[in-house]
């Protein structure tokens, strides 16, 4: 059973399953995911440790230090006030989302499908903080900083991430104070937080204090290591690696979600069944998704909406007629690159990161 914080701290979360971990962690079932916008009450949540008191957003106060000319001390409100507050309609997806899914296991939290949701994030770009306050030509990565603490060793961040200085000034890199036009929730990382389409949600730092230009990769709390990281070179179960030859996360791969029909469903064998869910990736847009009932024996090609926006998922469809007896939908998604979710082997790696493996609900036709 979930530890008993995650239970009252979850209480609000109708849709949502908790994990079995000191933290709170919580995930809701695919068909869950069904709106174009994750509503709160099924968005996912992730934390490494504890979290902070509930804060009043009027007494927050954001600071921009490092390698600028004119550090920064600012409150929510001289944010809203002093820059431009934009809307960005983005994915974010826990790097360790399907990591349950791996064969042979590893260790971590044990998501299935359901650690990604799609929601409006509106806030300030940091690029136009980090233009007031004056980046020097040493900047390399931005440092995150928060008060939420590690559960096992107080005294220690739970989690201080990073990104590239080029993405911090990127256009869709927020420092954000709502979701789906509500102020942002505490268990979101409210008062603010930051919002980096395209890369992992570990990137998202919640609860941001501090910003902190860096002349070298950041080197906070599970940045180094192999935490957030992948190997360059692919590492088997079993067999020897260097953390040294890991890299950071810094995209997404393509991957898709069944909503409609739920699992355990029954569907008639006269009518065509309607399978419907949402297809996403980083940083390549998606090209196509196609849906088979047979194992991929045949497959049918879905129709894709438009998206509402570059890192925003994509609405896929399609209709397919089934005899009667038990049935297993999969959807396998395809970006313009050319990459394709995997049907059968994932993308094992020794902390269970990026699974992208095609997505299954069973059901029956009667």
């Amino acid at each position: 059973m979930p530890h008993s914080s995650t239970d009252t701290a979850l209480a609000a979360k109708t849709r949502l399953r908790g994990l079995d971990d000191d933290a709170v962690n919580g995930e809701p079932l695919a068909d869950a995911l069904d709106p174009m916008l994750t509503p709160a009450e099924a968005f996912f949540v992730r934390n490494n440790g504890d979290m902070p008191a509930a804060a009043d957003a009027g007494a927050w106060r954001l600071a921009v230090t490092g390698e600028v000319e004119r550090p920064l001390s600012l409150s929510v409100a001289e944010l809203m006030e002093s820059f431009p507050v934009v809307t960005i309609t983005a994915v974010l997806e826990c790097a360790g989302n399907g990591r349950a899914f791996l064969d042979p296991p590893v260790s971590g939290a044990q998501w299935r499908d359901g650690a990604v949701g799609c929601a409006r994030w509106t806030g300030v770009r940091m690029g136009d903080l980090l233009a007031r306050a004056g980046v020097k030509p040493s900047a390399v990565y931005t440092g995150h900083h928060s008060p939420d603490r590690s559960l096992t060793s107080p005294d220690r961040p739970a989690l201080s991430r990073g990104i590239p200085i080029a993405k911090a000034l990127a256009p869709e890199t927020l420092v954000a104070f709502a979701m789906n036009d509500a102020p942002l929730p505490r268990l979101h990382g409210g008062p603010l937080r930051v919002v980096v389409p395209g890369y992992p949600g570990s990137a998202w730092q919640k609860w941001l204090d501090r910003l902190d230009i860096r002349d070298r990769e950041h080197d906070g709390e599970k940045m180094t290591g192999t935490d957030y990281r992948l190997p360059v070179q692919p590492v088997g179960p079993g067999e020897a690696f260097d953390a040294a030859t890991f890299a950071v996360i810094t995209d997404m791969p393509v991957k898709s979600l069944i909503t409609r029909p739920a699992a355990g469903f029954l569907a008639s064998r006269d009518e065509a069944l309607a399978v419907e869910g949402w297809a996403w990736s980083g940083a390549t847009p998606v090209s196509g998704v196609r849906v088979s009932a047979d194992g991929g024996v045949t497959w049918t090609s879905a129709q894709l909406a438009d998206a509402v926006g570059p890192y925003a998922w994509r609405r896929f469809s399609a209709a397919v007629s089934l005899p009667p007896g038990p049935v297993v939908l999969m959807a396998q998604a395809r970006d313009v690159a050319g990459n394709v979710q995997p049907l059968d082997d994932a993308p094992w790696n020794p902390r269970g990161y990026c699974n992208n493996l095609v997505h299954r609900v069973a059901g029956r036709v009667l």
